[in-house]
Formats: structure tokens, C-alpha cells, sequence
């Protein structure tokens, strides 16, 4: 695959996992196009995921998503999700009668690479996806 770089960066507090999936889907449409369908569905599907997990738990648990890149570069796809909480994420034990609590295992599996970094003010969590 050749190289292809595609950035969507926003930093606000407003961003909503709707506004994080469509900045993904705008980027995986510069690259699908060469991918067999099969491939660039299970990558659009595992990419708005594992998005769609990150952002929500921002949301919730993390005082709302303070910076969001999306960053296609040759056969990786980064998704970076930043917040104002110092808490890493960590695996919730199972509950009886609560929904929930499966997301960040989920994003394990998935993601071929996971780094949680700790900074000054909050952390960032940078999820990668295979292309091959």
C-alpha cells in the first residue's frame, strides 16, 4: 500500500462521538477505496468502535474529550483521544444488573498497538488499527 497521510485534528470540548465517527469515516474514505470491500468494512467498523468507546468513556467518566486526531499514515490507522482526567482506564469487574463495562477490553482487542499516556492536566489515550 502506498503511503497516505490524512489528519483531522479538533480541539475543543464540545466534540461528541458523532463528531469524533464522522471525522474517522472522512478520513478512511481517502484509503478504503484500495482496500478489498471485505477488508475496508472490518476496518471502518473496528475504527468507529473503538472511537465511538474512547470518546463515550471520555465523555462520562473524564470530564468530555479536550483533543481528537484521527491520523492515517501508511498501514496504521491512529486515533488519538484526549481528556482532562489522570485516570487510566482499566477493566471493570463484571456487575450483575449493570449495563456496561466491556469497552475498554473491547478496544484491546482490536487495536493492534494501545498507549495511555498520563500528562500535566490530563491523559491521552492513542489507539492504533492495522490496515493489513
Amino acid at each position: 500500500m502506498s503511503v497516505v497521510e490524512a489528519v483531522r485534528s479538533v480541539e475543543t470540548e464540545d466534540i461528541s462521538c458523532a463528531d469524533a465517527r464522522s471525522a474517522v469515516r472522512e478520513v478512511l474514505t481517502e484509503v478504503c477505496g484500495g482496500l478489498p470491500m471485505a477488508e475496508a468494512q472490518r476496518l471502518r467498523d473496528d475504527a468507529l468502535l473503538v472511537v465511538s468507546e474512547l470518546t463515550a468513556n471520555a465523555l462520562l467518566h473524564a470530564g468530555g474529550v479536550t483533543r481528537f486526531v484521527v491520523r492515517l499514515q501508511g498501514d496504521e490507522l491512529e486515533l488519538r483521544v484526549s481528556d482532562a482526567s489522570s485516570d487510566v482506564p482499566r477493566r471493570q469487574p463484571p456487575a450483575r444488573g449493570r449495563p456496561g463495562g466491556h469497552g475498554w477490553m473491547v478496544i484491546q482487542r482490536l487495536c493492534s498497538r494501545l498507549d495511555v499516556a498520563v500528562e500535566p492536566g490530563g491523559k491521552t489515550i492513542t489507539a492504533v488499527l492495522s490496515l493489513v
